[in-house]
């Protein structure tokens, strides 16, 4: 086993992400702008000292091509000794983020612990899979360089410790992927390749590269080293709050649930393990259903962390035996998690990070009332536009934002009247319009108003006073809006 110091990087890495704020690295050309392919204008980067030229030819896809790590037929299964030594390789490199009690525990009758692992340097847990992989390399491998396919988070934690050890790096991210996580790896040093319609494509595109070149292609959630990483939250958990009752995961590929229920399964077999997912991408509930990993169509979706086509067959191999219970949850919960976990621990996460109280708030997990449960706050990478539209439609999943239209009078005073119902009440006016040129009435005007209320009660009081004083009104809110 080779051990590496990162003293003799220090001048190195400095140089790089000098020329990274010159525009000098794979992703954009010389002034800075992006190019086409995800590779600057020449076709060539140099990082870590390897020059790279990849050709419309490279991204041509290899059906035939296998990640030699994750194979159907002969899984490999994630064991506790692993996850101890990549505790112990690691611990220089990661940060050991807090697991503290939750303001929400009163909200939601259960002695809550929210793990934040959204305080990784990039923003995730994945730093911890891709710095034990990174380190288990040859000294050839390393050599050579890795590359990967990733939605942004795995793809963030693998460039920046790749930099920090001095190994080239390659990522391959779907044109779906988040703009801010694309640059993030640019501003990590590694060579940014943005291909494919989608997770799996992408995959196909990086493996087909790696075989290729010869790169080591690391899977962001089923090779057996990245689920050994991801493992030591769990021994972190055990060491922050003690055992307890039970321990919610999201669930994407599977490689996070499959580590931390192994750590947490051979110290409390008590725990229950729990993975959430999305409606919108399933994919684990469709492999449980299955009897096996299976491709499964994923949808647009705030919780786009988790939109894994796929899931791991050794992840799949190591987390079921652990796994108590699966939760799907619909994306109102999720924007009404991202909403409260903003209000009430001033914790900024994507969706991927808030499906664990998602699933509580959904009324799933009601039978751990009154018991201590650890939330996993996989981690805060949004960007800053999504954030705006998921804290909007939490509140309009809760109620406390509505769209509604009322027909009034069109004399003087009839919107000023509507106006003095709403102030009366205490109900904010965000923004208001009318219409007269589709109205039969020519005395009347529709008005359009969306407002802000404190809670569902007083959207329910507001709806009340409107259909008792109008004789034409219509909520646009209610298919979306979930009431306790």
């Amino acid at each position: 086993m080779t051990s590496f110091t990162e003293t003799e990087k220090d001048q190195e890495t400095s140089k790089k992400l000098e020329n990274l704020k010159n525009g000098h690295t794979n992703g954009v050309n010389g002034n800075g702008t992006t190019t086409e392919n995800g590779i600057n204008g020449n076709g060539t980067t140099t990082e870590n000292g390897q020059h790279f030229e990849f050709t419309e030819e490279d991204f041509e896809i290899i059906e035939d091509v296998e990640d030699p790590f994750c194979v159907a037929d002969n899984p490999v299964k994630v064991f506790f000794q692993d996850i101890t030594s990549a505790a112990f390789l690691i611990k220089n490199g990661i940060e050991m983020t807090p697991c503290q009690r939750s303001h929400l525990s009163e909200m939601t009758g259960m002695d809550l612990y929210l793990k934040k692992e959204f305080l990784q340097f990039t923003g995730s847990f994945k730093e911890r899979g891709a710095r034990y992989a990174l380190l288990m390399l040859s000294d050839e491998q390393k050599r050579t360089g890795v590359i990967s396919a990733s939605l942004g988070n795995h793809a963030q934690g693998l460039s920046y410790h790749a930099n920090r050890l001095g190994i080239p790096v390659t990522v391959v991210m779907p044109t779906a992927a988040p703009m801010m996580k694309i640059q993030k790896c640019r501003n990590y040093g590694a060579n940014v390749i943005v291909k494919g319609d989608n997770m799996s494509e992408a995959k196909k595109i990086a493996m087909s590269i790696a075989k290729r070149r010869g790169f080591v292609y690391v899977n962001g959630y089923d090779h057996p080293h990245i689920m050994a990483g991801q493992g030591t939250i769990g021994l972190e958990i055990i060491e922050q709050v003690g055992k307890p009752d039970a321990v919610v995961i999201p669930v994407g590929g599977g490689g996070l649930i499959a580590g931390v229920a192994t750590a947490i399964k051979a110290i409390s077999p008590r725990t229950k393990i729990i993975g959430v997912e999305s409606e919108k991408c399933p994919s684990f509930s469709r492999a449980l259903e299955h009897g096996g990993p299976i491709l499964t169509p994923n949808m647009a979706t705030l919780a786009d962390g988790l939109a894994v086509p796929t899931v791991g067959y050794n992840a799949f191999a190591s987390a079921v035996p652990l796994l108590d219970k699966m939760v799907v949850v619909r994306e109102e919960w999720i924007a009404l998690a991202i909403l409260r976990l903003v209000e009430q621990e001033k914790c900024v996460v994507e969706g991927a990070g808030a499906a664990g109280l998602a699933a509580i708030f959904s009324g799933h997990l009601n039978e751990y009332k009154g018991k201590k449960v650890v939330l996993l706050l996989c981690g805060g990478n949004i960007d800053t536009t999504i954030f705006g539209r998921c804290l909007e439609r939490g509140l309009a999943a809760e109620g406390r934002l509505l769209r509604f239209n009322v027909t009034v009078s069109d004399r003087p005073g009839g919107i000023s009247e509507l106006c003095r119902e709403l102030a009366a009440i205490g109900v904010s006016i965000k923004d208001i319009m009318h219409e007269r040129a589709w109205i039969k009435d020519i005395y009347s005007v529709e008005v359009k108003v969306v407002c802000e209320t404190s809670d569902w009660a007083h959207s329910e009081q507001l709806r009340k006073i409107l259909t008792e004083k109008y004789n034409h009104v219509v909520f646009n809110d209610v298919p979306m809006a979930i009431a306790n």
